[in-house]
């Protein structure tokens, strides 16, 4: 049986593609590449990359409640993955892309 926290690392994922759909083409089809890695001692990482518009500053954009997209965006999308994820590591370079690195290790109880 599935845990709450496979719950909370979807939703982590989603909050990345989310970010992808929403702000790095901006309208247009673009391609969103996803990589799951596992390690020894239930580490797993997950890598979410496109190759949009990017991100012009990180940190900012890392800051809850900010948000370049008008309407019903709360600015939450990187707050959520940091409260679900280990670690979450996000880089970028503007008109290239944006990738973000989720780490989580898993217990024994939920694999």
């Amino acid at each position: 049986s599935r845990g709450l926290g496979d719950v909370y690392k979807r939703q982590a994922v989603s909050e990345a593609v989310t970010n992808c759909i929403v702000h790095a083409y901006e309208n247009k089809v673009g391609k969103i590449y996803i990589t799951v890695s596992l390690y020894d001692e239930g580490l797993v990482k997950i890598k979410i990359r496109d190759k949009g518009r990017g991100i012009e500053d990180v940190k900012k954009a890392m800051e809850p409640l900010y948000t370049t997209a008008a309407g019903e965006r709360a600015g939450l999308g990187f707050a959520v993955m940091e409260s679900f994820m280990d670690k979450v590591k996000v880089s970028s370079q503007p008109g290239k892309g944006t990738r973000v690195v989720l780490t989580k290790r898993l217990d024994e109880r939920s694999t």
